[in-house]
C-alpha cells in the first residue's frame, strides 16, 4: 500500500477517528474531573556547619563537610521519628507509613540545598506539612550529631524561606491527560480505520479489483439517489440537465468509449450484461449502455434474456407480450416482436417466462439468433445474475464476452470470484467489471478514490427559453421540462421515469 493509500482509509473512516478521538478527550477529562484535587508546597532547608571561623580556609572545610552530610540528611528526611514530629506538631490524623508517601526530600545537584515537596489535600495543609517536615529533620539531626539540643550538632540544617502556598493543584494535571487521552483516541481511531480496511471485503478502489481478479474495471458509474431508487433511462441527446444525470450519462459515455476502443481489430459486436447478485443495477446498466451507444450514432438491439425477472419492456414502456422466448420457440420472428426506440436503437422483450430458461437460452436458435444480430447491430444483451443462475454464464458463450456490474460497497471480491469462476468454467470471456454506485461526496468517495464533479458551470445547468426576438433569457423558476411532453424539445439531459419512452426518435448527436 502506498501512501495515499493510507489517506484514502484514513478519509473514509474519518469519522470514527473523530468520534473516537473526541471520546478519548472526554473519557480523560471526567477522569480528571473525578479525581481529588492534590496540592504541593516547597520548603527549602540549608546544610551548614555551627561554629566555623570566618577565615577562607575554615568556609572550605564547612562547605566540604555539608557537602559529605547532605545526602545522609536526605535519608533522614524519610524517617519515622521525622513523620511523627509532623503528625504531633500538626494535629494529623493519618499514620507515619502513609505521611511518609506525601513528602519527597531532594537535594539539587551540587548544592547544599535540602528540597521538601509536600502533598495535601488543601494548599494551607500542603504548606504546613512541608515547613513541620524541615523543623521535623533539624531535630532529629540534633539528636544525632549533637545532644538533642538546638544548635548542638557540628552540621545542622537550617530552614530557608518559608514555603509558598500553593495557587494551583499540582495533581491532576488535567491539560496533560487531555493530551494524552486525545492521542490514545487517534491512535485507536487509526487503528480501526486500518483494521475495517483490511478485514472489509466490499469492492472500494477499482486498482484493487484489478489487482486482485485480474479483470480490468472499464467503468465506473456514479451513486444517483433518484436512478437507484426506481429503474429510468437517461437521455444522451441533450447537453443541460442536472449534475447528477450529467454525471451519471458522461460516466456511461465513458464506458461506451472504452467498449468501443476494447479491441479496435476485432471490437465486440454481443455483450452480455449481468452481475454477480440481483440489486447491482445490471438491468439500468445494459439500458442505459445501448440508449448511449445509440445516440452516438451505433446501431443498437437490445435485448431482454433476463427469463426469471424481465424488466426491460418496463423500462421503456413497451407492451408486455411476445418477446425473445417467441423468436426462439419460432413462433414469431424478429421483426414481429422489435419495438424500434429511434433510428438507432431497437429493443426486444424477454416475452412469456418459459419455465426451462436454461435450455432455451443455452439452445442452437439462441446461438443463431444472436450471430444473425450482431452482424447488422450492437447487441447488448440483459441476462440475470451469475450467482443465483446459469443463464448469464450459458449465453455469455454465444456472445463475445460478459460485463459484470458490481455494486461498489455492497458486492465482495468472493462474489465477484465466484462470478468470475463461473464465466470460466462456461468457458466464456469477461470483457470488464463496472463499478456501480460508487459515491460522488464526502468520506466514502474518498474511499473509493473518485469524486464526481460537474464540468458545467452553474449558470449552464438553468433551462433557457428562446424570445420572439431571437435573444435568450434565464427561464423563470419552475418545473423543468421533460424530454416527452409537448411545447418544445427537452432543455436538459434528465432520466425518464418507469413508463415513459427512453429516448425521442431523431437524429442524435454526442456531446
Amino acid at each position: 500500500m502506498e501512501l495515499r493509500d493510507y489517506l484514502r482509509i484514513l478519509r473514509a473512516h474519518w469519522i470514527g477517528i473523530v468520534l473516537l478521538t473526541l471520546l478519548g478527550t472526554a473519557v480523560a477529562f471526567g477522569y480528571s474531573a473525578l479525581q481529588p484535587r492534590v496540592y504541593t508546597a516547597e520548603a527549602t532547608g540549608y546544610v551548614t556547619t555551627t561554629g566555623g571561623g570566618d577565615d577562607v580556609g575554615s568556609s572550605l572545610v564547612g562547605n566540604q563537610l555539608a557537602q559529605a552530610k547532605v545526602k545522609s540528611f536526605i535519608a533522614v528526611g524519610a524517617w519515622r521519628g521525622v513523620a511523627e514530629f509532623a503528625i504531633d506538631e500538626l494535629d494529623l490524623d493519618t499514620t507515619p507509613e502513609a505521611l511518609v508517601g506525601r513528602v519527597d526530600v531532594s537535594n539539587p545537584l551540587d548544592t547544599i540545598v535540602i528540597v521538601v515537596n509536600a502533598s495535601a489535600g488543601t494548599p494551607e495543609e500542603a504548606r504546613d506539612l512541608a515547613e513541620a517536615w524541615i523543623r521535623g529533620m533539624i531535630l532529629q539531626i540534633d539528636e544525632l550529631e549533637g545532644d538533642g539540643t538546638s544548635g548542638s550538632s557540628a552540621v545542622t540544617v537550617v530552614a530557608g524561606d518559608s514555603a509558598r502556598l500553593p495557587t494551583a493543584p499540582s495533581s491532576p494535571n488535567t491539560t496533560l491527560n487531555v493530551a494524552l487521552g486525545a492521542l490514545i483516541g487517534l491512535a485507536l481511531g487509526i487503528g480501526y480505520a486500518v483494521i475495517r480496511h483490511v478485514l472489509d471485503r466490499r469492492l472500494r478502489d477499482p486498482r484493487d479489483i484489478e489487482r486482485e481478479t485480474g479483470v480490468a474495471v472499464v467503468g465506473t458509474i456514479p451513486l444517483d439517489k433518484d436512478l437507484a431508487a426506481s429503474r429510468r433511462v437517461l437521455v444522451f441527446d441533450e447537453v443541460l440537465g442536472d449534475a447528477g444525470s450529467v454525471i451519471v450519462a458522461e460516466a456511461l459515455r465513458e464506458l461506451r468509449t472504452n467498449l468501443q476502443f476494447m479491441s479496435v481489430d476485432n471490437p465486440p459486436r454481443s455483450i452480455v450484461v449481468t452481475s454477480p447478485v440481483p440489486g447491482d443495477g445490471k438491468s439500468t446498466t445494459a439500458a442505459n449502455l445501448a440508449v448511449s451507444l445509440a445516440a452516438a450514432g451505433e446501431p443498437v438491439i437490445l435485448i431482454d434474456a433476463d427469463l426469471r425477472r424481465p424488466v426491460i419492456s418496463s423500462l421503456f414502456a413497451l407492451p408486455e407480450g411476445a418477446g425473445l422466448t417467441d423468436v426462439i420457440a419460432g413462433r414469431a420472428t424478429v421483426d414481429d416482436v422489435s419495438h424500434r426506440i429511434d433510428d438507432s436503437l431497437v429493443v426486444i422483450g424477454a416475452g412469456r417466462i418459459p419455465p426451462n430458461p436454461s435450455e432455451l437460452l443455452g439452445s442452437q436458435r439462441m446461438r443463431d439468433l444472436v450471430t444473425q444480430l450482431s452482424q447488422s447491430a450492437l447487441v447488448i444483451i440483459d441476462t440475470p445474475p451469475l450467482l443465483p443462475v446459469t443463464d448469464a454464464a450459458i449465453i455469455a458463450t454465444r456472445a463475445d464476452g460478459a460485463l459484470i456490474v458490481t455494486s461498489a460497497g455492497h458486492t465482495t471480491y468472493d462474489m465477484l470470484q465466484k462470478a468470475l469462476e463461473n464465466l470460466e468454467r462456461a468457458n466464456a470471456r469477461a470483457l470488464g467489471v463496472v463499478l456501480n454506485k460508487v459515491p460522488r461526496r464526502g468520506g466514502s468517495a474518498g474511499y473509493y478514490g473518485y469524486q464526481y464533479q460537474s464540468y458545467q458551470r452553474k449558470e449552464e445547468n438553468k433551462p433557457r427559453r428562446v424570445k420572439p426576438s431571437g435573444t435568450t433569457t434565464e427561464a423563470a423558476p419552475g418545473p423543468r421540462r421533460s424530454s416527452t411532453e409537448p411545447g418544445g424539445p427537452a432543455t436538459e439531459a434528465e432520466a425518464l421515469p418507469t413508463g415513459q419512452r427512453a429516448a425521442r426518435r431523431g437524429t442524435r448527436t454526442d456531446s
